[in-house]
């Protein structure tokens, strides 16, 4: 398994999977490890019934969550694809056990929604921020709808405060790479710039530090939110429930819904959003920088920062 494993981490840097995501993926696999050693199944030997009792292992003798479990096997359905074209193996055995045993279903289509919050519900989360580092992170994942590792990967460098636009590092989830955001977060944008310089001791390029003075982690972009958002009685870590809890990608999920009910175009979303271009219209679709900056001046909601 050691190898196999080390074999199929290497190809997903080939494939330009995200370092960030690599740990997560080898934590996985050890657990899988783990496992069939105890059963004394080989990796390669690994039917339905050994990822279906993998599944049960996970809940009864790990206690992980739903969500790990799901992510587990979305680990493995990418293992296996890997042996599958090594010509290791002729069938991914994950596909089935996880169309059976992990689908997800929604009570009444309502239960498993992210939650959307008010303009002015976002607003009393920002101005309830104290913390000026944590005030401008916020409201630049509400103001750009950026990803998380998006939004840890900025260096100051990537923004520019004369045409309030950043430009984001490339990824193979993006295609627009150029990102807008207005007066408010510049602002914000501006003061924690100036504490910054106070605080960067080295080098450090990144437009965020951690409480250590390096780059900030998914894990302190996570706790910024959540933290911020539990303190006004948005986020309920303690329910199951999906629609109770706010963190990161809730930023961009209410970034795009409010720009589509402020009128913004379909197009000019999709192009902000950064969506990987699928179609023919998508690709000759060619959108004017400066008009879109324009409608996303026109339709971001304000927060009286």
């Amino acid at each position: 398994m050691d190898s196999l494993m080390e074999s199929y981490l290497q190809d997903c840097k080939i494939r330009g999977m995200s370092p960030r995501s690599l740990p997560g993926y080898k934590s996985a696999l050890k657990m899988y490890d783990e496992y069939l050693s105890s059963r004394e199944v080989e990796v390669l030997q690994a039917d339905r019934e050994s990822l279906r009792g993998f599944i049960e292992y996970m809940r009864t003798e790990r206690r992980v969550s739903q969500r790990t479990i799901e992510l587990a096997f979305s680990v493995l359905s990418g293992l296996y694809e890997y042996l599958v074209y090594e010509d290791r193996i002729t069938t991914n055995p994950v596909l089935a056990v996880r169309k059976r045993y992990l689908r997800r279903y929604k009570d009444n289509g309502d239960q498993n929604e992210r939650k959307l919050i008010s303009v002015e519900d976002m607003s009393r989360l920002v101005n309830a921020t104290l913390d000026i580092r944590d005030k401008a992170m916020i409201t630049l994942l509400a103001k750009t709808g950026i990803r998380r590792n998006e939004l840890i990967s900025l260096d100051s460098s990537d923004v520019d405060l004369i045409e309030n636009s950043i430009r984001l590092k490339p990824t193979g989830k993006r295609s627009n790479r150029t990102v807008f955001f207005d007066d408010e977060c510049a602002l914000l944008l501006r003061r924690w710039l100036k504490i910054r310089e106070g605080l960067d001791k080295g080098k450090e390029t990144a437009l965020f530090l951690s409480s250590w003075g390096g780059r900030i982690s998914r894990n302190d972009v996570y706790l910024t939110v959540t933290n911020a958002a539990a303190r006004i009685g948005l986020h309920n870590p303690e329910s199951k429930r999906l629609e109770d809890h706010f963190g990161p990608h809730c930023c961009r999920h209410w970034f795009c819904t409010h720009l589509f009910r402020a009128g913004m175009r379909r197009e000019y979303i999709k192009e902000l959003r950064g969506d990987s271009r699928k179609d023919a219209f998508d690709l000759y679709n060619h959108i004017d920088m400066k008009e879109l900056k324009e409608a996303y001046l026109a339709c971001i909601p304000q927060l009286g920062i």
